[in-house]
């Protein structure tokens, strides 16, 4: 079994749930993750205001960007990127030209469909 972080929709009904009155143990059975895992981000992300998921998604973001495993790429050498993606080039003939790889480029396009490329 791998590990898969929580979504977005599942911070969502872990809030959703905690306000109907489950416990743990309950919204972890719910959403069929274990029960440490809803605990973790419940105590990881609980602010003054209680646990928000918006909150939540940002922090844990936060915390994931500044992972030593997460991918640093130079915001200009990704501008140049896009740019040449804008410009009807494919992610495999820009990374031969720049450094990124195309795989990182397919990630941050379907990652933001709606950011405007070019």
């Amino acid at each position: 079994m791998t590990y898969q972080h929580l979504s977005h929709h599942e911070r969502y009904q872990i809030a959703a749930l905690m306000k109907a009155g489950q416990d743990q143990t309950q919204i972890a059975a719910i959403l069929g993750r274990h029960k440490s895992t809803v605990s973790r981000e419940i105590a990881r992300n609980q602010g003054q205001r209680g646990y928000r998921p918006r909150q939540a998604s940002l922090l844990a973001e936060a915390r994931s960007q500044g992972s030593r495993n997460a991918r640093k790429i130079d915001p200009e050498v990704l501008q140049a990127a896009f740019n040449l993606v804008g410009q009807q080039w494919s992610p495999e003939q820009v990374a031969a030209r720049l450094p990124v790889s195309h795989e990182t480029l397919y990630r941050h396009i379907y990652w933001d469909g709606n950011r405007p490329l070019g």
